[in-house]
């Protein structure tokens, strides 16, 4: 019968690990999964903001098919009754279990995280979430303060403990319970960090020397960046250590020497995360599961680290898009596990320098999306139809194909089907596409532009990335009826990943573009 899965969702997350060439990261754990996996390096979330792009992957639609673009609706209520994919495991026999963040808590999950839909047993919240916002940080003059750079001495914290530490405890209780009752499950474990407040135990700093760390490479805003694009970082700026810089709105910039730290204090949290992820990954060895588990591990979106002058998501690069995305098979992506065999032992990222290559690592354009249908079928279930064209009325469907296609990497060049681009437009058929997209209030950067409410969006940010270029256009968008109208574009930008690899240059206006808007509209 089917295998187990342990699908372990990030917050925040960029792929800033040792297995996508970071140099600077201790991530041995996340590394050490990936060895074992087969990696994505080019994959991509569809709206770079936490609901939306959780209620996308977990429904396998797009957010124009859930009309999530914020926080504030429940998809069965306001767009469709679609299945999920714990439901569908939980419909084929599976105990689907809920650990953490996995859907966005509130209105956006029915204030239940979907459940009795998507899960067996209510799901996991630490009790220690509570305090996330609340004043634990203490600054130099020994007060309290809400800071977004934030590293603590777990002792002194509420319960003494943080949220993904309860986490993690509660999974490998899980998987004890689930080994004692030999039954099937689906286990979802979501953590916070790095989510803003960046608060991760003190001891990790140590990792990570102010000298060592550096500005982003691009730290400016980009001459030709179209005012539409640009996120003013809004929810950084209420921290009280950010607050007291008084930055001016909406470009900034961050003094230098805070730049800096709040890099330290993200790759901190990523160690402190990946500290974490080894405890689980092992507790699956402990358990004797290993061999019969499918892990993926993955991220709700990216995280601008001052690149473009922005910090935080909500934007349509790839430092907002981009994810991590690895899925460990037993027997396929690594020759079958022994029972009893250890696959994940346990590293110390204060003292494994690992220097793992990933055994299969795929340059394919993927989008989490496809996440549904992958997963489907690699636990041998029957993988839920192509959606029609509209599908509000649609229960089960799914808008994002499976990608196990692309896990034997020997054949990347495998062409894929023809997509009906007429030729003469040059359109790079064969080439896969990872679709975002963003909403705004406003063509200037105002107070709600990183996370507009549906009856403020105006325009609608439509991006499209290849494995040669980003191409988007920010076009009228009614929240009436939830229509895009394509005649009326605001702004485009266009980059070229070969030239331009940090999207820094925009060559929209002195390139001709019908062939990319045919694509998009396609």
């Amino acid at each position: 019968d089917g295998m187990n899965v342990l699908f372990i969702l990030v917050d925040d997350l960029r792929p800033v690990l040792g297995c996508y060439g970071d140099k600077l990261v201790k991530s041995p754990n996340i590394d050490q999964l990936a060895f074992q996996s087969i990696v994505f390096s080019n994959a991509y979330a569809q709206e770079a903001v936490c609901a939306p792009s959780r209620v996308s992957f977990l429904t396998g639609r797009r957010p124009d098919t859930t009309r999530l673009y914020d926080f504030y609706s429940y998809w069965r209520v306001h767009a469709g009754n679609y299945s999920t994919m714990p439901q569908y495991f939980k419909e084929n026999g599976y105990v689907t279990l809920s650990v953490g963040k996995v859907f966005h808590p509130g209105v956006s999950s029915n204030y239940s995280d979907d459940y009795p839909y998507s899960w067996s047993i209510p799901p996991f919240h630490p009790s220690t979430e509570k305090y996330e916002n609340d004043k634990t940080c203490r600054g130099k003059d020994g007060k309290l303060y809400a800071n977004l750079v934030c590293p603590v001495d777990v002792t002194e914290m509420p319960s003494g403990t943080l949220p993904d530490i309860q986490s993690t405890e509660e999974a490998i209780r899980l998987l004890n319970v689930m080994k004692t009752n030999k039954q099937k499950f689906f286990l979802a474990v979501g953590y916070h960090k790095p989510h803003i407040p960046l608060r991760y135990p003190q001891e990790f700093l140590k990792l990570y020397p102010l000298e060592n760390i550096t500005l982003a490479p691009d730290p400016w805003v980009p001459e030709k960046l179209p005012s539409v694009a640009y996120n003013p970082w809004t929810d950084i700026r209420k921290r009280d250590d950010v607050k007291a810089l008084n930055v001016s709105f909406p470009y900034g910039p961050l003094p230098d020497d805070f730049q800096r730290q709040i890099r330290q204090s993200y790759y901190a949290a990523v160690s402190y995360l990946d500290m974490q992820v080894g405890l689980l990954l092992n507790a699956l060895d402990d358990v004797g599961l290993s061999n019969s588990t499918i892990v993926v591990f993955t991220a709700d979106h990216g995280w601008s680290l001052g690149e473009h002058g922005e910090w935080a998501k909500y934007s349509n690069f790839d430092v907002a898009t981009r994810v991590p995305l690895m899925f460990y098979v037993p027997g396929m992506t690594t020759s079958s596990v022994s029972q009893g065999e250890r696959v994940f032992p346990y590293l110390d990222p204060f003292s494994h320098i690992l220097g793992l290559v990933p055994q299969g690592q795929s340059k394919k354009v993927v989008e989490l999306v496809s996440l549904f249908s992958t997963l489907a079928e690699l636990a041998g279930l029957q993988v839920p139809p192509v959606c029609p064209e509209t599908s509000f009325h649609v229960a089960l469907c799914t808008e994002g194909a499976s990608i196990v296609r692309y896990f034997n990497v020997s054949e990347e060049k495998v062409k894929e089907e023809k997509d009906g681009c007429d030729d003469t437009y040059r359109c790079f058929n064969e080439e896969p596409v990872a679709f975002s997209q963003y909403p705004r209030p406003a063509d200037v950067p105002q107070w709600n532009s990183d996370k507009p409410k549906l009856k403020d969006i105006r325009i609608m940010g439509y991006s499209m990335r290849t494995i040669d270029y980003r191409y988007t256009v920010w076009v009228q968008f009614n929240p009436n009826n939830f229509s895009a109208n394509f005649e009326d574009v605001h702004a485009g930008e266009l980059y070229m990943v070969e030239t331009d690899p940090n999207q820094d240059y925009n060559i929209y206006n002195n390139t001709s573009h019908g062939c990319f808007l045919k694509k998009i509209l396609g």
